[in-house]
């Protein structure tokens, strides 16, 4: 999985790709499955993936410990390699778990 990751993260045009794909599959089974509007359910979706975006970029950061990187007024505890396209990629598929996950648990039909 995470060579696969690593393939699809390489470029920004693939990674948003593999998302919209991700979501539009995700919005599509939440529509026609759950009965969520599709406004109702893009929404919740991105509620979900912003919460969970703050929860996984912590995650694996490192500082930059070479100090010939390191720019005059930088943080010192700013990461070396955040890798946001993956951090992404990431944020995309656990949000989708935990949205279709959510919506039969908490009664949404008609949002």
């Amino acid at each position: 999985m995470g060579a696969v990751l690593n393939a699809v993260a390489a470029s920004t045009l693939r990674t948003l790709a593999a998302m919209l794909l991700v979501v539009g599959l995700v919005v599509v089974v939440a529509v026609s499955q759950f009965k969520l509007t599709v406004i109702g359910a893009f929404a919740l979706y991105f509620v979900v993936w912003w919460t969970l975006l703050f929860a996984i970029l912590p995650i694996r950061n490192q500082a930059e410990t070479d100090p010939a990187r390191v720019v005059s007024g930088q943080d010192p505890g700013a990461p070396a390699s955040p890798r946001l396209r993956e951090k992404a990629l990431w944020t995309t598929l656990l949000a989708s778990v935990v949205f279709l996950i959510a919506i039969p648990v908490f009664e949404l039909a008609g949002l």
